[in-house]
């Protein structure tokens, strides 16, 4: 053994510890497996240094959430828990209700603000469902948004990926592909977008909902669905691997560097990828029930102020 180094047991585990290297303020080691099993593991290596003091959902409390499939199951648990999701019943025909999660990029979620709360004008045949809908652009469309989001409390915004279709004649971005008798080679781009694109796009979603909503909550959370198919011409798991980093360095530059109040991360990618044990169906893509179950109590047990006790 060298002199540098000295063995220690942590929980119960003999660990090695190299002490010839300044580690500065804070040091968080990777779990090994054993500690992954501790008690309050979730806590310690997933949500320390993440969560707000105290929860601060109430059952009251208007919340929004939209952004990818992975937000629709947030909307979906919490309305059962009674919680005061906006526009649940449909009633309201808002496109963040309808159709949120197509709205996967950060650029189209910032669209959606910017045309409601901003008055930004957009052009048509920019946005489709997934089953090829145009969403059109609507004053009352917009208004029924605007009223939405101005009776939101927490916005809880889930990303999903990071290549995206653009309007080469308006600048615009795409929800998603241009069904095929739209589309048009000299007029639509693909490509994967930058970490620089990104952050600035999560930083205007801060500010316009801080300048239009101040006491509003944000939640950002990375969802941990991957891609279906990518259309650069690399393996779809590797196209995948850089989609999701790009935003979640952005998120994490964004958050990091902007010092925002009332603006949270939750981990929803690190648990389903580094938590959870063989999370997905057999399609590889979606996430097993019981596996959104465990993400979603654990996200009512950080940010809810009626759940179960805390971690």
């Amino acid at each position: 053994m060298s002199d540098e180094q000295f063995f220690f047991i942590k929980d119960g585990e003999k660990q090695v510890f190299n002490s010839s290297w300044y580690r500065g303020k804070h040091t968080n080691f990777i779990p090994t497996k054993a500690e992954f099993k501790k008690h309050n593991a979730i806590y310690e290596y997933f949500l320390k240094g993440l969560l707000p003091e105290e929860p601060f959902i109430t059952k009251s409390m208007p919340l929004t959430a939209f952004g990818s499939c992975f937000a629709a199951h947030v909307s979906k648990y919490l309305a059962l828990k009674s919680y005061n999701i906006l526009g649940k019943t449909l009633s309201l025909d808002a496109h963040i209700i309808r159709f949120g999660e197509g709205i996967v990029n950060t650029f189209a979620v910032l669209q959606q603000l910017e045309w409601a709360l901003l008055d930004k004008e957009m052009p048509e045949n920019l946005w489709f469902s997934k089953d090829k809908e145009i969403a059109p652009v609507s004053p009352q469309i917009r208004s029924n948004t605007k009223k939405i989001m101005l009776s939101t409390e927490v916005f809880i915004f889930t990303l999903g990926l990071s290549e995206v279709w653009f309007d080469n004649q308006t600048g615009e971005a795409l929800w998603r592909a241009v069904p095929l008798l739209l589309f048009d080679p000299k007029r639509h781009e693909f490509r994967q977008t930058t970490v620089s694109e990104n952050v600035h796009n999560i930083k205007r979603i801060i500010e316009i909902v801080q300048q239009h909503r101040p006491q509003a909550k944000i939640i950002f959370t990375l969802s941990p669905v991957p891609l279906s198919a990518t259309f650069r011409d690399i393996p779809c798991l590797i196209a995948n691997s850089v989609s999701k980093s790009t935003l979640r360095c952005a998120l994490d530059e964004a958050l990091r560097s902007s010092g925002y109040s009332n603006v949270y991360y939750f981990p929803s990618y690190e648990l389903v990828t580094s938590a959870l044990k063989n999370p997905f169906k057999e399609d590889n893509r979606h996430i097993r029930k019981d596996v959104v179950q465990s993400i979603m109590h654990i996200f009512e047990q950080s940010y809810c102020c009626d759940a179960p006790k805390r971690f």
